[in-house]
């Protein structure tokens, strides 16, 4: 993601159309995008001749671009579960791998990232398919490592909005539910981590469940994630990006404060001893 906004800098700076950059390296505009968003790996040999259209001679620049053309084409840990997990989500584990803070409104369950293994084995796969036992188990290992997110050094912001009804909606047993809502709560008192709770009685727009990513490196924009059955959407448009922030920000407005929150899933909580 880096290298592509120092690309399209460096192209914005000589006036050269993403036309112009597409057929130099026999490709098309949208290839151009992808790669200045980061969002499709690097050929050096483009990378190289990029640089020539673009004009940058000096060779310690050049150098440092085309190193970090070679290394974004090293495998993500996510890769090992590439025949498991669909190919589109790929592009998301990087962004998220990448961001400095996310931010997500979810309605239907408890975010992946705060799931213990119980709860994670008794949600529906995706496409809701049967699945063998052992791959089952790789998908629950996949989560289990994508959660190394919450506490690893230097590890992201992660702020959640929760609508009231993902406590409530049961996932397996008494059990497994009780075991989840306790750990939402010690996860609620990591340093890095929000958690709102949406109550009932709060409007909503009917929107569906989204993550918004920020990157630690400021040339880059920030990102809109909107996952649906077959695939996933990425919105980094300014006027789309402030249009979900507006509405984050309506909902956290809106929602418990982090400290009623803990109280109302202690609540929950409680209710399944009864």
């Amino acid at each position: 993601m880096v290298l592509g906004s120092r690309l399209r800098q460096l192209r914005l700076a000589r006036n050269i159309t993403a036309e112009e950059a597409a057929h130099l390296i026999r490709g098309s505009q949208s290839k151009i995008s992808r790669l200045e968003s980061g969002r499709l790996s690097f050929k050096e040999r483009d990378v190289t001749d990029l640089l020539t259209l673009y004009g940058l001679a000096d060779p310690v620049e050049r150098e440092a671009l085309l190193e970090m053309a070679r290394q974004s084409n090293a495998p993500g840990w996510w890769h090992q579960y590439s025949d498991i997990v669909p190919s589109w989500f790929h592009t998301y584990l990087g962004l998220e791998e990448a961001a400095g803070a996310i931010r997500t409104f979810e309605t239907a369950h408890i975010p992946a990232l705060l799931q213990t293994r119980e709860y994670a084995d008794a949600l529906p796969t995706w496409g809701s398919r049967e699945i063998a036992t052992d791959t089952r188990e790789r998908l629950l290992d996949f989560t289990a490592r994508r959660q190394r997110l919450l506490q690893r050094p230097n590890a992201p912001h992660l702020w959640f909005v929760l609508d009231e009804g993902v406590l409530l909606r049961q996932v397996g047993d008494r059990e497994t539910m009780r075991a989840q809502l306790e750990h939402l709560i010690r996860v609620t008192h990591l340093p890095n981590v929000t958690v709102q709770i949406l109550p009932f009685a709060a409007p909503r727009l009917g929107i569906s469940p989204f993550h918004i990513l920020r990157f630690m490196e400021p040339s880059l924009p920030d990102l809109v994630f909107i996952q649906h059955l077959t695939g996933a959407l990425y919105l980094d448009r300014a006027a789309d990006v402030d249009i979900y922030y507006t509405e984050l920000d309506r909902l956290a407005v809106a929602a418990r404060t982090p400290k009623d929150s803990r109280k109302v899933i202690h609540t929950v909580l409680d209710g399944l001893d009864r």
